[in-house]
């Protein structure tokens, strides 16, 4: 089955609200996931229904949660998801920044008692869309050990930054601290392949090809102990600064098993008019220029550009593993 976005998001919201979840929710969840199948971000596209209607249906997740948003001071926003979904309290997030950063030069947004945030490039882009640079951090349960340990303390913890180019798609960066994506390992361990070398270490601190022995064990975090470094600032920064609950506190993404997982996400928005005495238009059209004069290199973000284009004039296929999930048939 191919549908065209606008028909996919309608296809997947009705299937949230069938399940009871309250339909502005359910459009945002259904928004951020099919953004992401067309991104060719698959790991947070469509494959994720079925994990997220089992947190659903145990309540590990609200689906009726409303976030609530206080502004602490000019700069600072608390927003509250509520253990609902984590797209309707980034989106209250996104819909407040733009303005309180135009005021103080620059703001930030604090999300406590969330959920899966999905690809953390989509909601820096959407910052960027309005001329903002930003960045974004989020925890996840722990998956990744303290270089030198073999306990995991981190999860996979994303960064993502954007900033905007005159004219043109904003730069897009996302990336997480860990070699590969925890879901590329939980893929091998559902087709009982084994994994590459170098992606994980087993419950001993030995490399191991078996994906059993990796969940079992620790992920490896990209530049080994500088990404380690990395995870640590991500927790400081989107758990204890936020108020969130630990990566070794968090419940998994991946089942409906367990209490919320209350993870946190920070966002920062900086007006670039505040800074750079407006030179930062023409700084960044030269840097995007010394990128892509170079035979081989490309901007962060461009793929994901192309495929969106794509899948904006061909639509996107909707997984048959996925399909069995569907509340109603195809729309119209």
């Amino acid at each position: 089955m191919r549908l065209s976005l606008a028909d996919a998001i309608d296809w997947t919201a009705a299937i949230f609200v069938a399940e009871g979840c309250r339909p502005a929710a359910a459009q945002a969840v259904a928004r951020a996931l099919v953004a992401a199948e067309a991104d060719g971000l698959k790991g947070h596209g469509l494959s994720r229904i079925p994990t997220y209607l089992a947190m659903l249906r145990t309540g590990k997740v609200d689906g009726r949660a409303e976030p609530r948003a206080q502004q602490a001071a000019p700069a600072a926003l608390l927003v509250d998801a509520a253990n609902g979904y984590a797209y309707p309290a980034i989106d209250l997030a996104v819909e407040r920044l733009p303005a309180m950063a135009r005021r103080s030069g620059i703001a930030a947004a604090a999300i406590r008692r969330s959920n899966h945030c999905g690809a953390a490039g989509h909601h820096v882009e959407r910052l960027a869309g309005e001329g903002l640079v930003a960045l974004f951090f989020a925890n996840a349960p722990a998956s990744i050990a303290p270089w030198g340990g073999t306990i995991p303390v981190f999860g996979t913890n994303p960064i993502a930054f954007a900033a905007p180019l005159a004219g043109r798609e904003p730069v897009v960066v996302d990336l997480s601290v860990s070699r590969v994506a925890r879901g590329n390992i939980l893929s091998a361990r559902q087709k009982g392949e084994p994994i590459p070398e170098g992606w994980a270490l087993d419950r001993e601190g030995r490399p191991t090809q078996d994906a059993e022995a990796a969940l079992a064990g620790t992920m490896l975090p990209m530049g080994d102990a500088k990404g380690a470094a990395l995870a640590f600032m991500v927790e400081t920064l989107a758990a204890c600064l936020v108020g969130a609950s630990l990566s070794i506190d968090a419940s998994s993404l991946f089942d409906g098993e367990g209490p919320p997982p209350g993870i946190g996400q920070f966002m920062i928005a900086i007006d670039p008019a505040a800074f750079g005495g407006g030179a930062f238009g023409d700084r960044m059209a030269r840097l995007a220029t010394a990128v892509e004069g170079q035979d081989g290199a490309r901007l962060p973000g461009s793929r994901r550009t192309a495929l969106r284009a794509k899948a904006a004039a061909e639509g996107i296929a909707i997984p048959e593993d996925v399909r069995r999930f569907a509340a109603p048939a195809r729309p119209g």
